[in-house]
Protein backbone atom coordinates (compact mmCIF):
# COMPACT_ATOMS: atom_id res chain seq x y z
CA UNK A 1 0.00 0.00 0.00
CA UNK A 2 3.11 2.25 0.62
CA UNK A 3 3.12 3.37 -3.12
CA UNK A 4 -0.66 4.18 -3.34
CA UNK A 5 -0.62 5.74 -0.24
CA UNK A 6 2.12 7.85 -1.34
CA UNK A 7 0.92 8.53 -4.68
CA UNK A 8 -2.48 9.84 -2.97
CA UNK A 9 -0.40 12.22 -1.00
CA UNK A 10 1.64 13.85 -4.24
CA UNK A 11 -1.76 14.52 -6.03
CA UNK A 12 -3.49 16.11 -2.87
CA UNK A 13 -0.83 18.58 -1.76
CA UNK A 14 -1.77 20.87 -5.48
CA UNK A 15 1.28 22.43 -5.35
CA UNK A 16 5.02 20.93 -4.87
CA UNK A 17 7.77 23.36 -4.36
CA UNK A 18 11.22 22.87 -6.65
CA UNK A 19 13.73 23.91 -3.87
CA UNK A 20 17.20 24.66 -5.70
CA UNK A 21 19.92 26.17 -3.35
CA UNK A 22 23.81 26.60 -2.83
CA UNK A 23 24.27 25.10 0.25
CA UNK A 24 22.21 23.06 2.55
CA UNK A 25 21.22 25.65 5.08
CA UNK A 26 19.59 27.78 2.27
CA UNK A 27 17.84 24.86 1.01
CA UNK A 28 16.19 24.26 4.47
CA UNK A 29 15.58 27.60 5.27
CA UNK A 30 13.84 27.93 1.31
CA UNK A 31 11.82 24.57 2.24
CA UNK A 32 11.01 26.18 6.17
CA UNK A 33 9.88 29.49 4.09
CA UNK A 34 6.91 27.21 1.67
CA UNK A 35 6.02 25.35 4.48
CA UNK A 36 5.32 28.00 6.08
CA UNK A 37 3.05 29.82 3.31
CA UNK A 38 1.15 26.22 3.34
CA UNK A 39 2.85 24.49 0.47
CA UNK A 40 2.84 20.29 1.60
CA UNK A 41 4.80 19.40 -0.94
CA UNK A 42 8.80 19.65 -1.41
CA UNK A 43 11.49 18.39 -4.30
CA UNK A 44 14.81 19.02 -3.13
CA UNK A 45 17.13 18.72 -6.12
CA UNK A 46 20.01 16.63 -5.82
CA UNK A 47 21.76 19.71 -6.92
CA UNK A 48 21.68 20.97 -3.65
CA UNK A 49 25.02 19.46 -1.77
CA UNK A 50 24.61 16.67 0.77
CA UNK A 51 21.31 16.17 -0.86
CA UNK A 52 20.45 13.19 0.52
CA UNK A 53 21.35 14.67 4.36
CA UNK A 54 18.57 17.44 3.66
CA UNK A 55 16.13 15.50 2.34
CA UNK A 56 16.75 13.56 5.95
CA UNK A 57 17.01 16.85 7.63
CA UNK A 58 13.71 17.61 6.43
CA UNK A 59 11.93 14.08 6.99
CA UNK A 60 12.55 14.42 10.70
CA UNK A 61 11.24 17.96 10.79
CA UNK A 62 8.33 18.26 8.46
CA UNK A 63 8.00 14.46 7.64
CA UNK A 64 4.61 14.24 9.20
CA UNK A 65 2.70 17.02 7.80
CA UNK A 66 4.73 17.47 4.07
CA UNK A 67 5.14 15.35 1.78
CA UNK A 68 9.43 15.55 0.79
CA UNK A 69 10.94 14.05 -2.45
CA UNK A 70 13.93 14.61 -4.29
CA UNK A 71 14.19 15.83 -7.56
CA UNK A 72 16.92 16.08 -10.55
CA UNK A 73 17.52 12.46 -9.96
CA UNK A 74 19.94 11.16 -12.79
CA UNK A 75 20.93 7.85 -11.25
CA UNK A 76 19.91 4.32 -9.67
CA UNK A 77 22.43 5.31 -6.96
CA UNK A 78 21.04 8.79 -5.91
CA UNK A 79 17.11 7.39 -6.20
CA UNK A 80 18.52 4.81 -3.41
CA UNK A 81 20.10 7.23 -1.42
CA UNK A 82 17.23 9.86 -1.19
CA UNK A 83 14.94 6.81 -0.60
CA UNK A 84 17.27 5.77 2.17
CA UNK A 85 17.27 8.90 3.51
CA UNK A 86 13.19 9.29 3.13
CA UNK A 87 12.27 10.78 -0.23
CA UNK A 88 8.95 10.14 -0.52
CA UNK A 89 8.62 10.60 -4.25
CA UNK A 90 11.49 10.78 -6.89
CA UNK A 91 11.75 13.37 -9.72
CA UNK A 92 13.99 12.95 -12.98
CA UNK A 93 14.38 15.78 -15.71
CA UNK A 94 14.12 13.05 -18.35
CA UNK A 95 13.03 9.14 -18.08
CA UNK A 96 15.45 6.87 -17.46
CA UNK A 97 14.81 2.94 -17.04
CA UNK A 98 17.06 2.01 -14.16
CA UNK A 99 16.11 5.07 -11.80
CA UNK A 100 11.84 3.61 -12.71
CA UNK A 101 13.30 0.22 -11.34
CA UNK A 102 15.06 1.22 -8.44
CA UNK A 103 11.72 2.99 -7.64
CA UNK A 104 9.41 0.54 -8.33
CA UNK A 105 11.85 -2.24 -5.93
CA UNK A 106 11.40 0.04 -3.14
CA UNK A 107 7.69 1.32 -4.12
CA UNK A 108 8.31 4.91 -4.28
CA UNK A 109 6.51 7.04 -6.55
CA UNK A 110 8.91 7.97 -10.24
CA UNK A 111 7.99 11.22 -11.69
CA UNK A 112 10.00 10.81 -14.66
CA UNK A 113 10.54 14.16 -16.90
CA UNK A 114 8.38 14.18 -20.37
CA UNK A 115 8.06 16.28 -23.37
CA UNK A 116 7.20 14.11 -25.94
CA UNK A 117 4.58 11.07 -26.91
CA UNK A 118 7.80 8.87 -27.34
CA UNK A 119 8.52 9.65 -23.27
CA UNK A 120 5.12 9.37 -22.25
CA UNK A 121 4.44 6.20 -23.36
CA UNK A 122 8.10 4.79 -21.96
CA UNK A 123 7.32 6.15 -18.54
CA UNK A 124 3.76 4.30 -18.41
CA UNK A 125 4.99 1.34 -19.36
CA UNK A 126 7.26 0.88 -16.84
CA UNK A 127 5.52 2.08 -14.01
CA UNK A 128 5.03 5.86 -13.84
CA UNK A 129 1.46 7.09 -12.78
CA UNK A 130 2.35 10.53 -12.81
CA UNK A 131 4.90 12.24 -15.61
CA UNK A 132 6.60 15.95 -15.14
CA UNK A 133 5.85 17.85 -18.47
CA UNK A 134 9.19 19.55 -18.47
CA UNK A 135 9.62 22.15 -19.30
CA UNK A 136 6.20 23.89 -18.81
CA UNK A 137 6.50 27.21 -19.91
CA UNK A 138 7.47 25.52 -23.86
CA UNK A 139 4.69 22.91 -23.29
CA UNK A 140 1.95 25.20 -22.24
CA UNK A 141 -1.52 24.13 -20.83
CA UNK A 142 -2.89 22.66 -24.26
CA UNK A 143 -0.38 19.93 -24.30
CA UNK A 144 -2.06 18.09 -21.24
CA UNK A 145 -5.18 18.12 -23.37
CA UNK A 146 -3.62 16.79 -26.29
CA UNK A 147 -1.07 14.29 -24.44
CA UNK A 148 -4.78 12.44 -23.03
CA UNK A 149 -5.94 12.06 -26.36
CA UNK A 150 -3.82 8.79 -26.65
CA UNK A 151 -3.34 8.25 -23.37
CA UNK A 152 -6.73 8.92 -21.18
CA UNK A 153 -4.81 7.85 -18.31
CA UNK A 154 -1.28 9.95 -18.11
CA UNK A 155 -1.19 12.16 -14.85
CA UNK A 156 0.61 15.06 -15.29
CA UNK A 157 2.67 17.28 -13.47
CA UNK A 158 3.73 20.68 -15.05
CA UNK A 159 7.47 22.34 -13.85
CA UNK A 160 8.58 24.67 -15.05
CA UNK A 161 6.78 28.17 -16.19
CA UNK A 162 3.74 27.64 -13.45
CA UNK A 163 2.89 30.86 -11.75
CA UNK A 164 0.55 32.21 -9.86
CA UNK A 165 -1.17 33.65 -12.87
CA UNK A 166 -1.35 30.77 -15.09
CA UNK A 167 -2.18 28.03 -12.29
CA UNK A 168 -5.85 27.98 -13.18
CA UNK A 169 -5.16 27.34 -16.70
CA UNK A 170 -2.67 24.22 -15.88
CA UNK A 171 -5.81 23.02 -13.68
CA UNK A 172 -8.87 23.26 -16.00
CA UNK A 173 -6.63 21.35 -18.39
CA UNK A 174 -6.33 18.21 -16.24
CA UNK A 175 -2.86 18.85 -13.93
CA UNK A 176 -3.18 16.64 -11.08
CA UNK A 177 -0.27 18.72 -8.88
CA UNK A 178 2.16 21.66 -10.08
CA UNK A 179 5.54 21.86 -9.59
CA UNK A 180 6.51 25.73 -8.81
CA UNK A 181 10.57 26.69 -9.12
CA UNK A 182 11.69 30.28 -9.61
CA UNK A 183 8.09 31.67 -9.55
CA UNK A 184 7.68 30.70 -6.28
CA UNK A 185 11.35 30.74 -4.69
CA UNK A 186 12.97 33.45 -6.33
CA UNK A 187 12.74 35.73 -3.39
CA UNK A 188 15.56 33.80 -1.79
CA UNK A 189 18.33 34.65 -4.28
CA UNK A 190 18.01 37.86 -2.47
CA UNK A 191 17.16 35.90 1.26
CA UNK A 192 13.72 37.39 1.77
CA UNK A 193 12.28 34.07 2.86
CA UNK A 194 9.12 36.35 3.90
CA UNK A 195 8.38 37.30 0.87
CA UNK A 196 9.23 33.20 -0.60
CA UNK A 197 6.20 32.37 1.96
CA UNK A 198 3.77 35.03 1.11
CA UNK A 199 4.20 33.80 -2.55
CA UNK A 200 3.52 29.96 -1.06
CA UNK A 201 0.58 31.77 0.22
CA UNK A 202 -0.44 33.15 -3.02
CA UNK A 203 -0.18 29.54 -5.10
CA UNK A 204 -2.02 27.85 -3.02
CA UNK A 205 -4.85 30.30 -2.96
CA UNK A 206 -4.27 30.25 -6.63
CA UNK A 207 -4.57 26.71 -6.20
CA UNK A 208 -7.53 26.77 -3.91
CA UNK A 209 -9.87 28.88 -6.47
CA UNK A 210 -8.81 26.50 -9.32
CA UNK A 211 -10.05 23.88 -7.77
CA UNK A 212 -13.22 24.95 -6.83
CA UNK A 213 -13.94 26.37 -10.49
CA UNK A 214 -12.97 23.15 -11.76
CA UNK A 215 -15.43 21.28 -9.63
CA UNK A 216 -18.24 23.81 -10.66
CA UNK A 217 -17.52 23.35 -13.95
CA UNK A 218 -18.65 19.72 -13.70
CA UNK A 219 -21.20 19.74 -11.63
Amino acid sequence: MKREELLNKLTSVGVVSVVRAETPAKAIKIADAVIAGGVKGIELTYTVPHADSVISDLVAKHGNDVLIGAGTVLDATSARLAIIAGAEFIVSPTFDLDVAKMCNLYQVPYVPGIFTPTEAQAALQYGSEVVKLFPGALATPMAITEFKGPFPYLNVMPSGGVSVNNLSAWIDAGAVVVGAGGGLVGPANHDDFAAVTENAKAYMAAYEQAIHHTEAVSI
